[in-house]
């Protein structure tokens, strides 16, 4: 296989120009090409309103030893993609099936390899299925009562079900499990473009449909998904696991155990602890959402207001205040909604998401501030969820249940908003006129502000009075981490950490990734275990 680099049109080209484009690369003939697929597209927008793509494109020729000896080696060399791999076990009648605590990527994708290794596993999760859970989240929206167990962060598919459905990972991936990923999401219903485009993001509609046949999958490969079902109980003997506790009354004897649980399973980290696991406090971030058209984003990155053929446009900023802290955007959502996104009675929390089409009239993104245990005081393991759980009940106050909301410029002031400007609202919730400075931390405050006004040199217009500031943002990543060895497994043995909620990931992708690293390090055991 011959792969070409740094391929250049216009963003209007068609297939048939970048097929030419291809041909005339490789000095060929056109019947000469067996086939082409685009390894990766990306967006040069250095010379704006002028947009164009650049690709990496695999190609398949005829007498690729002849074509090498014509072509330019800067940007056409001779590569071999080497598939990902699953193990398997015909052993799996003498064993216990393991147990997966959670579904959400991390949990699902490691269900889904210890299904396909013939190992039967058990996945139980607290909240609903994804329609049920659906049905939910809407209504809580609606102002009707929270489920605590099902609902933004608890449920099928787990809280990145209500995200941009973002993609990319900065995780380095020699195995070939971030291409797995993004191949099995694709069997499951999402766009192929998410193999080679440079920010793949999926939507909460469309997660929806890949999160069932996800499910689907790992049920035909002999697996079993209880909803409903929260883990409440882990039994042990001698630093061994022997078993766990459902729902506070079903009993089920268990030697592997999978903690997928997501980073909002409060509950489950305090049960973790008086399991005795080793588990430690860890750096976060917390902020604010904030809220500006959409178009006023088109122009930064585009040069023009909107664009038919790139959609919304995304961004990521980031500034070191004077007082030291990071300010940084997190979690971008082009065309998107701010949510209430709560798990807890009398608590607040945001979050941003988008639909597939990314429609929304504003664009939004959380400005948050990294805090680390020496910030909330290191009291033990669970510092950091309390210092959450007090910025999330402080939100609650202020916008009595509903989402508190400011304007930047009353945010400068120190003032309670009372009045909106150009800019409407996307939020997914009710909301209320509040002042955010009386939620945050006098320093946090005093970075963002200093953070979001300086942005407005890189996007002009972004720290205009009218933007839209939302809160709290707490729930960027797990405020724990699970300890785990070598071997992957937590100080009781038998019992795997695994993904975002555990501290091992960020995001849907490397928490996937996670699920199958788990995957293969159990399935490698069983194997040399039999």
């Amino acid at each position: 296989m011959l792969t070409i680099q740094q391929l250049k049109l216009p963003v209007s080209h068609t297939e048939n120009e970048l097929e030419k484009k291809i041909i005339k690369t490789l000095k060929i003939k056109k019947e000469e090409l067996l086939s082409w697929s685009i390894r990766k597209q990306s967006l040069d927008a250095r010379k704006k309103p002028d947009l164009f793509f650049v690709y990496t494109i695999d190609a398949e020729v005829k007498k690729e030893s002849t074509v090498l000896k014509r072509v330019d080696h800067k940007i056409v060399m001779s590569t071999k993609r080497v598939p990902y791999t699953y193990l398997h076990t015909d052993n799996r009648d003498r064993l216990q099936r393991p147990v997966v605590v959670g579904s959400g990527p991390a949990g699902l994708f490691c269900a889904y390899y210890l299904a396909r290794a013939g190992l039967s596993p058990l996945v139980i999760e607290r909240g609903d299925d994804v329609d049920s859970r659906m049905k939910k989240v809407q209504s809580f929206w609606d102002g009707k009562a929270l489920d605590t167990e099902s609902n933004v962060q608890f449920g099928e598919g787990g809280a990145g079900t209500f995200s941009d459905g973002k993609l990319n990972t900065l995780v380095k991936d020699p195995a070939g499990r971030n291409l797995e990923v993004l191949r099995l999401f694709m069997e499951c219903g999402a766009p192929d473009e998410i193999l080679y485009v440079q920010k793949p993001h999926l939507g909460t509609d469309l997660l929806v449909t890949i999160v069932k046949n996800l499910r689907k999958k790992i049920e035909a490969l002999g697996g079993e998904i209880r909803f409903r079902s929260a883990l409440t109980g882990i039994h042990t003997e001698k630093g061994q696991l022997t078993g766990i506790e459902i729902n506070h009354r079903e009993q089920l004897s268990v030697s592997t155990l999978v903690l997928a649980v997501g980073h909002s399973a409060r509950d489950t980290f305090s049960l973790l602890e008086k399991s005795g696991f080793s588990m430690q406090a860890k750096a976060f971030a917390v902020g604010l959402r904030i809220e500006h058209p959409q178009t006023l984003i088109n122009q930064y990155q585009y040069g023009c207001r909107e664009h038919e053929t790139l959609g919304a446009a995304a961004y990521k900023l980031t500034h070191k205040a004077a007082g030291g802290r990071g300010v940084y955007s997190f979690c971008m959502c082009p065309g998107g909604y701010v949510v209430n996104a709560s798990s807890e009675e009398g608590m607040l929390a945001v979050n941003g998401m988008s639909y597939q089409d990314r429609a929304s009239k504003n664009a939004n993104s959380a400005m948050i501030v990294t805090v680390t245990p020496d910030d909330y005081g290191n009291t033990g393991p669970l510092s950091g969820v309390e210092f959450q759980r007090e910025l999330e009940r402080a939100a609650w106050r202020l916008g009595g249940g509903r989402i508190p909301l400011q304007l930047f410029g009353d945010f400068k002031e120190n003032r309670k908003s009372t009045g909106l400007g150009q800019i409407t609202p996307c939020l997914k919730g009710d909301w209320s006129f509040a002042n955010l400075r009386e939620l945050l931390p006098a320093g946090i405050s005093s970075a963002l502000q200093e953070g979001i006004t300086y942005f407005d040199r890189m996007i002009p217009g972004f720290s205009r009075d009218d933007a839209i500031l939302t809160g709290v943002e707490s729930r960027t990543s797990s405020p724990v981490r699970i300890e785990r060895n070598a071997e992957m497994e937590s100080s009781i043995r038998g019992v795997y950490p695994c993904g975002e909620g555990a501290g091992y990931a960020g995001g849907i992708t490397s928490a996937a990734m996670d699920g199958l690293k788990i995957g293969e390090v159990i399935v490698k055991k069983v194997i040399n275990f039999c």
